[in-house]
C-alpha cells in the first residue's frame, strides 16, 4: 500500500486525483499506477484501470488469478466490474468512497448475485494517508 500511496502523492502533484494502484502476484510487483484521466484525456484511466492493463500485459494473460490489487481509494462500478472480469484474488484498499464506491458503498457489485467473482476484500490499509491526500487535493480546488 505505500507504493499505491506514493503514487497517488505523485499523481496529486500533476493535478490528478490522488489514487494509486499496486497490482502484486505474490511479493512481485506486476503493475504500478496512479489516475491519468487529465493527462490521457480518457475517462476510463483510473488508477486500477491503468495497473490491471499493464499487469495484464506482463502476464501476457486475460487474467489476474492470484493477484492482488491495493488501491488508495475505494474503486467505482467500472473498476470494480473490471476486477471481477479480471479475477483479482484479493483487493485491499484504503480509504472509502461513500459518493462514487461501489465494493462497500453504492452498488456494492460484488455483493450482487450476478457477480461472477468477488475477490477478498480488505478495506483500511493506508486510510488515514489517502484521505488526507483526498481531502487536500479537493480542498486546494475550491
Amino acid at each position: 500500500m505505500e507504493l499505491a500511496l506514493r503514487l497517488a502523492e505523485e499523481a496529486a502533484e500533476r493535478g490528478e486525483v490522488p489514487v494509486g494502484a499496486v497490482v502484486m502476484e505474490g511479493d512481485v510487483v506486476l503493475a504500478a499506477e496512479a489516475n491519468r484521466m487529465r493527462a490521457l484525456g480518457d475517462p476510463t484511466a483510473h488508477a486500477e484501470m491503468l495497473a490491471m492493463r499493464a499487469a495484464l500485459a506482463a502476464r501476457g494473460t486475460g487474467r489476474l488469478d492470484g493477484c492482488d490489487l491495493y488501491v488508495t481509494l475505494e474503486p467505482c462500478a467500472m473498476c470494480a466490474g473490471a476486477i471481477a472480469h479480471a479475477r483479482i484474488r484479493r483487493l485491499y484498499y484504503g480509504a472509502e468512497d461513500v459518493k462514487a464506491g461501489a465494493v462497500d458503498n453504492g452498488v456494492r457489485l460484488f455483493a450482487q448475485p450476478s457477480c461472477h467473482h468477488a475477490p477478498e476484500v480488505i478495506s483500511g490499509p493506508g486510510e488515514r494517508r489517502a484521505e488526507a491526500l483526498l481531502r487536500q487535493f479537493f480542498r486546494d480546488r475550491r
